[in-house]
Order: structure tokens, then sequence, then C-alpha cells
């Protein structure tokens, strides 16, 4: 048995769960989320607990057993708490700014880059615009709006300058020796 797939999802006060065959809707006090399932695995709602049980053994159920699982639980977090997802930015005249919903980022380009947010996505500028906080109820489109952000402009390993998330380890390297004399 699947240790993940095995734990009962408690649901905290002032989310409602509905589940309809594979499809399984979420609403809380931060937002809604709804996500089709795959129609093997079987999901039901018990005493204020969700319960995912697969119908074999077989690899495929296996697999999809945890996930489902995992799936489930960032649902009913991500409705009733959110996520949220911080980037820092290095480099002399790197900065970030908010346009609006839409984040401004100054990053050694002769042009600022701006991205817009998707719906359910949210931009916050902190400490002297060099901390980006991207937060939202989806896990999945959180991390990939940070990771989108990132992008712009990597860190890079001789100076470290760039956008990496907080916390990121940047390994670095040695610049050129220089010419050698004879």
């Amino acid at each position: 048995m699947s240790r993940i797939g095995r734990m009962p999802i408690t649901i905290p006060q002032g989310v409602t769960v509905d589940v309809q065959k594979s499809t399984v809707r979420v609403k809380g006090p931060k937002g809604e989320l709804s996500r089709s399932f795959d129609p093997d695995m079987q999901i039901s709602l018990e005493d204020g607990t969700l319960i995912v049980q697969r119908p074999t053994d077989r690899r495929r159920h296996r697999a999809l057993h945890g996930l489902t699982r995992s799936l489930l639980n960032n649902m009913v977090v991500g409705v009733s708490e959110g996520f949220v997802r911080r980037l820092e930015i290095q480099g002399v005249g790197y900065r970030a700014g908010l346009q609006g919903k839409d984040l401004v980022l100054n990053v050694g380009y002769s042009h600022p880059v701006v991205v817009e947010p998707p719906d359910g996505i949210s931009f916050q500028v902190e400490k002297n615009y060099r901390e980006i906080s991207v937060s939202g109820v989806d896990k999945e489109m959180v991390g990939e709006m940070a990771a989108r952000i990132r992008r712009v402009r990597p860190p890079e390993p001789y100076k470290g300058k760039g956008i990496r998330y907080e916390g990121e380890y940047v390994r670095r390297k040695a610049g050129k020796a220089g010419a050698v004399q004879y």
C-alpha cells in the first residue's frame, strides 16, 4: 500500500468538498478549485475526511494512488491557507516593482520586463524592491509563475546576479585567471 495514498485528508473548518464520480470541487475562504481525477481511483468523503482508494495493486493504480491523494491535499490546503513562493533579486541596479497587478522587472536588459499574472495569482514586492512573493490557491500555478519569473534572468555562476528562489544556493565559479606571461 502507498504510504502517502493511505493517509486520510482532514477537511478544515470553512472548507466544503463536493465529490461527483471522478470530479472534485473544493471551496474555501481563499477561493475555489475543481479537478478531474482518473475514474479508477475511488474518492470518498466520510466524517469530514477525504479517503482515496485504489481498485487493484497494478503498477498504474499504485502510481495514481499517491498522486491523487497529494493533488487533493494541495487543493484543500490551497483554498484554506493558500500557497506562496518567494524570489530574491541580486545584482546592482536590479529591482522589481508593481504596475497595477503586473510585475515590472528591471534586471539588466535595455527595457523593463512586464509579467502579467494569470487569474488566481497575485504578486507582492517587498524589502527595497528586491523580494517578490507569488501567491495563489493553486500550488501548480504558483510554482509555474515563479519559474517563469526566474527564467527572465536566472542567476549566473560568476557574480551570482539574477533572480533566484528564496534560499536557493548558486554554485559560484572562478573567473578567468588572466593572460599567462612568458
